[in-house]
């Protein structure tokens, strides 16, 4: 199966799920995507630097239209795979330009801008990086903190934790999917999440992977029709 290349028709496959899961999308769509075994539980995978254009795009307006209520002024993308979506969503918010933290540091960083990360994806640490000539973007602005997936959470903490070191507290959190339900015990009530889609975490069964009830938190899906079960 090709994933994260187009989208299928209402519905799709019903439980239990073998290699895939289809995902439902704010208009009705599935997107099936593929099962991340970790033994004792599986979650749905999202690979955006491999998805077609078509997906990204239709992605990024959902994630956009989610975002307006905070009226935010900047958008901060996430490296790597946040970077995908962050100037689509500036764009599509009317934005001139974005702000992009990296993790490579250049002669001119400032250590005091800088924070560990580590992700589901990529576990071995890493230093993000903000480039202190970025900071007067963001001084007394509302600002958006944009990124592919949140899963554990450590690399949105991260993200969090280098706005703090630039002296901002975004007002919102914009990702495609939510997976699972896993980040959400450590997280800052003070900014809240919204997402394109959620989906839950898996537990095996003999046929396969179940989805475990409640772990999708589809109520940070602005966009997700109300008569979809949750």
């Amino acid at each position: 199966m090709r994933f994260w290349q187009q989208f299928g028709a209402a519905g799709g496959s019903p439980p239990p799920y073998r290699d895939h899961f289809p995902a439902a999308m704010p208009d009705g769509s599935v997107l099936d995507l593929p099962l991340r075994d970790f033994a004792e539980f599986a979650v749905a995978g999202l690979i955006v630097n491999q998805a077609s254009f078509p997906v990204v795009l239709r992605l990024a307006g959902w994630m956009t239209e989610a975002a307006r209520p905070f009226a935010a002024d900047v958008v901060v993308g996430l490296p790597s795979l946040g970077q995908v979506f962050a100037p689509l969503v500036a764009e599509g918010l009317g934005h001139a330009n974005w702000v992009a933290p990296g993790w490579s540091r250049k002669r001119w960083y400032e250590d005091r801008l800088s924070v560990p990360v580590h992700s589901i994806t990529s576990p071995a640490e890493r230093r993000l990086w903000l480039d202190p000539r970025l900071l007067d973007r963001l001084a007394g602005r509302r600002v958006l903190l944009v990124d592919d997936v949140i899963s554990t959470g450590t690399s949105a903490q991260a993200g969090l934790a280098l706005l703090e070191a630039a002296g901002v507290v975004p007002v919102a959190l914009l990702v495609a999917m939510v997976q699972g339900d896993r980040w959400m015990p450590g997280w800052p009530a003070a900014v809240p999440v919204r997402a394109a889609f959620a989906t839950p975490i898996l537990r095996p069964s003999s046929e396969g992977w179940l989805p475990e009830a409640g772990t999708a938190p589809h109520r940070l899906c602005p966009l997700r029709p109300k008569d979809h079960a949750a």
